[in-house]
């Protein structure tokens, strides 16, 4: 089945990794008649270059392929499918091809094609190619893997360690800011009692500056008195009463005063 009947894209990259492929294959035969082992290295690396550029491609192709699942009849995803699974087997042929001449070339890293990130779906065909690998690179494999998965359990734990410190502090400076708040409401309530007493106070001196005024009013209405009875006595120097100053007596008694007067002088 043609793929660029199906879909325009998938056609696309379809085809890019077909020249990828032949590339390889052309290159890999290239490599059996290169005797220099450092030419034999550059053209391994660019090899694997293109076996990383092929396996981009091919995620591609399966995230296109979900894109399109549900567009397309039940024969035509078996088809891409298929056509997926055999780009996938003969992109890991040239890996296991790489992995033979790495070893000729005292080159140990394998490069492992991830099906999973390609897609992987249970019941497919295992693309690790594992029982091509000799027991030695297994048991490589096995350690490299182990190692890394030691080395992020070890990051694992110290992002843990770090967490809790963070966490410690900031307990710590919670309980401070807390005892800081509880310093603050205690000094606010002294604050507030001192206000009390002190508009008490204020009150009791305020009733006190009254009393204080009534008694110097009364003072110096008693001053006033004093000082009348003073003018009053110089006034009268021979101590008469009252009634005996002319202007002052009653009108009857007047004519009484006069002739009395009259006569103490006579």
């Amino acid at each position: 089945m043609d793929v660029s009947a199906i879909n325009e894209e998938l056609a696309n990259i379809d085809a890019q990794i077909s020249d990828i492929l032949r590339a390889l294959s052309n290159g890999f035969q290239k490599l059996d008649k290169i005797k220099d082992p450092n030419r034999q290295s550059r053209q391994l690396e660019e090899l694997t270059e293109k076996m990383r550029e092929c396996k981009r491609l091919i995620k591609e192709f399966d995230r296109e392929l979900k894109v399109e699942e549900s567009n397309n009849t039940t024969s035509v995803n078996k088809t891409l499918n298929e056509r997926k699974q055999a780009m996938i087997k003969e992109l890991n042929s040239f890996v296991a091809l790489k992995k033979q001449y790495a070893g000729s070339l005292g080159n140990k890293r394998i490069e492992l094609f991830d099906a999973q990130e390609v897609g992987h779906r249970p019941g497919e065909e295992d693309v690790f190619l594992a029982s091509s690998m000799t027991n030695q690179q297994l048991m490589d494999t096995g350690g490299r893997m182990m190692n890394e998965a030691d080395q992020a359990i070890e990051r694992s734990k110290k992002v843990v360690e770090d967490t809790v410190n963070v966490g410690a502090e900031t307990a710590a400076a919670l309980k401070a800011q807390t005892e800081q708040m509880s310093r603050i409401v205690n000094e606010l309530d002294s604050i507030h009692f001192s206000m009390k007493k002190a508009s008490q106070l204020v009150k009791e001196i305020g009733r006190q500056v009254a009393t204080d005024r009534c008694i110097m009013a009364l003072l110096f209405l008693i001053v006033v008195g004093v000082i009348a009875i003073i003018i009053v006595k110089i006034v009268n120097p021979k101590n008469k009463d009252i009634r005996d100053i002319p202007g002052l007596a009653p009108p009857a008694n007047r004519r009484l005063l006069w002739e009395r007067d009259h006569h103490y002088y006579s």
